[in-house]
C-alpha cells in the first residue's frame, strides 16, 4: 500500500485561509479520485470534499461547500483543500483517501483559535 501524506495543518486565527496538501508517498497519484475528511475531538469523521483526479470535478458536502475548495495538481500529485474563513468549528484532523493502492493518510491537525 502507498501511503497517503497530508500537510499544511497548523494553530490559524478564525476568519484566516489554510491550504492543506495531500501527495503519495512513493509515485504519481494513479486513483480515480481523492477524497478529504476530517474529524472533530469527540466526533465521527466526516465527509468533506472530493476531487476526480482526471477532469478535475469536484463534489463537497452540503454543509461546507461555501468555504470549502478543492483541487489538483496532476503533475504535482498533490491533491489540496483550501478552507476560508475558518471557525473554531472547524478545528480537526484533516484526512486525505483513495482506493487502493492508497488508504488513508495520517492526517493534519487544524487547530482553529484566538
Amino acid at each position: 500500500q502507498v501511503q497517503l501524506v497530508e500537510s499544511g495543518g497548523g494553530l490559524v486565527q478564525p476568519g484566516e485561509s489554510l491550504t492543506l496538501s495531500c501527495t503519495p508517498s512513493a509515485g504519481t497519484f494513479t486513483a480515480y479520485q481523492m477524497n478529504w475528511f476530517r474529524q472533530a475531538p469527540g466526533k465521527e469523521r466526516e465527509f468533506v470534499a472530493r476531487v476526480y483526479w482526471s477532469g478535475g470535478s469536484t463534489l463537497y458536502a452540503d454543509s461546507l461547500r461555501d468555504r470549502f475548495t478543492v483541487s489538483r495538481d496532476i503533475a504535482k500529485s498533490t491533491g489540496y483543500l483550501r478552507i476560508d474563513n475558518l471557525k473554531p468549528e472547524d478545528t480537526a484532523v484533516y484526512y486525505c483517501n483513495a482506493a487502493a493502492p492508497y488508504g488513508w493518510g495520517k492526517g493534519t491537525l487544524v487547530t482553529v483559535s484566538s
